[in-house]
């Protein structure tokens, strides 16, 4: 069980059920909650939610000392015990620093570095990419990566793949792939749609690809001996790191995966003072980045960088305005029509999961008129995910969120170059390795299939 909740905390007030975007958690008010793993999505959002802790007054401390043993939590973790949780993968990253004979690589989602300072007395939303590099590194990561450069290999694959769809005029529309809670509710719920989700990997399972292969290489390692870390904001990150088929490297191509909170937890355990290191840096080349990967991490960012480099893949001109307000917002659900050369490429982008059913309805009756759709299944997206930073007052979560997407747009205004074709480190990965978008070896690591009626245990 990835995300669960604990019947001996919790006080039945029914929060969790509330925000469940697929009803999976059921129970009676002031009774313990459950969760209904066969319609679970993972999401983590009962996680953020949740308010009932086990209190020392009422239990004792030998009571909190167990559940911290129970759910595999640092003995250090000074933070209340809430009913609903996920579970806790810190000690299998702690044996792989120490073992001197694995080679550690570790890669951070862009939501992480605009959440991660909270747990250290920052402002809410306060972007922290320096600090959160060298605390990897005084971690004993072998090599700091990041999600970022491959969110931009995302954006190659999956731009290519709508163009290719568009021309052909079939499969539309395409859905993103980005986000895997909705990925596996698309196969648990629409399992004869899934043929519109694109078929790229997100960026954290291409990153752990190209990690132990492109990465194995200019490391001189060997694959066998690279042990991936992803750091992510999303509890069901867990899930699709263990998904069977994601093993295009010829071995597990993310090993663990441990959220913006379990690092905050690492970071207190191995006390490092977090607000006063020096700011560091990614590794060349496999930590290099543009300003549309860094929007991934909010609703809107993904479709955004798939507009600016489609937009000059298709018309080979520069895009007259780069940041593309059409796709931006707070709205649950938002439509347009972009011009790109002279195709009118329809849009449209789900924030929150319960939102995407009217969508896939009208798909299902041929009423749907449009190309390309991001969904996200969390509300702002990956900036509220399930593993970010606990917030405690209601008050704060939309200031939260807000402040997040903000820093997000600010660091890709402040970034040089911001659109994923001209990151050089993308273009020297291709010459060198991958050859080019959609072609054979790109399409088998970078690529995947879907699953009709997956099993899986939460």
């Amino acid at each position: 069980m990835i995300v669960n909740i604990d019947e001996e905390v919790c006080t039945g007030c029914k929060q969790c059920s509330k925000v469940c975007p697929v009803d999976a958690i059921y129970g009676e008010e002031g009774l313990p909650q459950r969760i209904d793993t066969n319609k679970c999505v993972i999401c983590g959002q009962c996680i953020q939610i949740c308010k009932s802790y086990a209190s020392i007054i009422d239990e004792g401390y030998e009571f909190l000392d167990n559940k911290r043993k129970e759910r595999k939590l640092p003995v250090s973790l000074k933070e209340p015990l809430f009913a609903a949780f996920n579970t806790c993968d810190i000690e299998k990253v702690k044996e792989a620093l120490k073992d001197p004979e694995i080679f550690t690589v570790v890669q951070c989602a862009p939501a992480v570095r605009v959440a991660l300072g909270e747990d250290f007395g920052y402002d809410l939303g306060v972007l922290t990419p320096g600090k959160m590099a060298t605390a990897l590194r005084k971690l004993n990561f072998d090599r700091v990566y990041d999600t970022n450069f491959a969110a931009d290999l995302t954006i190659m694959e999956e731009g290519s793949e709508l163009i290719k769809r568009v021309s052909e005029n079939k499969n539309l529309p395409m859905f993103t792939s980005c986000c895997p809670a909705w990925v596996k509710f698309m196969e648990d719920n629409y399992p004869h749609l899934i043929h519109h989700l694109s078929s790229c990997k997100s960026p954290q399972q291409m990153g752990g690809t190209v990690f132990k292969t492109y990465g194995s290489k200019l490391n001189k390692i060997e694959p066998s001996k690279i042990y991936s870390v992803s750091i992510m904001p999303c509890t069901c990150k867990k899930y699709e790191c263990d998904r069977e088929e994601m093993n295009s490297s010829g071995y597990k191509d993310v090993d663990v995966v441990l959220t913006t909170r379990e690092l905050a937890y690492l970071i207190k355990e191995m006390n490092i003072d977090f607000k006063n290191i020096i700011e560091g840096k990614f590794d060349d080349i496999l930590g290099n980045y543009t300003g549309a990967a860094t929007i991934f991490g909010v609703t809107g960012g993904v479709m955004e960088a798939a507009i600016r480099t489609g937009y000059e893949l298709i018309t080979k001109e520069s895009i007259p305005k780069i940041d593309i307000l059409e796709v931006r917002g707070d709205s649950e659900i938002r439509k347009s029509t972009i011009k790109v050369g002279e195709l009118n490429l329809r849009v449209g982008v789900i924030s929150g999961l319960k939102n995407v059913v009217s969508i896939l309805k009208d798909l299902e009756d041929g009423n749907l008129d449009l190309d390309f759709i991001e969904v996200m299944t969390c509300p702002a997206g990956c900036v509220s995910g399930g593993g970010q930073p606990k917030l405690l007052l209601e008050e704060y979560r939309d200031i939260a969120y807000s402040n997040r997407a903000k820093s997000i747009y600010n660091h890709d205004s402040n970034l040089d170059i911001r659109k994923s074709h001209e990151n050089p480190a993308i273009k020297q990965i291709y010459k060198d390795y991958l050859g080019e978008p959609l072609g054979e070896k790109s399409h088998k690591l970078l690529h995947t299939k879907y699953c009709m009626g997956r099993e899986v245990t939460n």
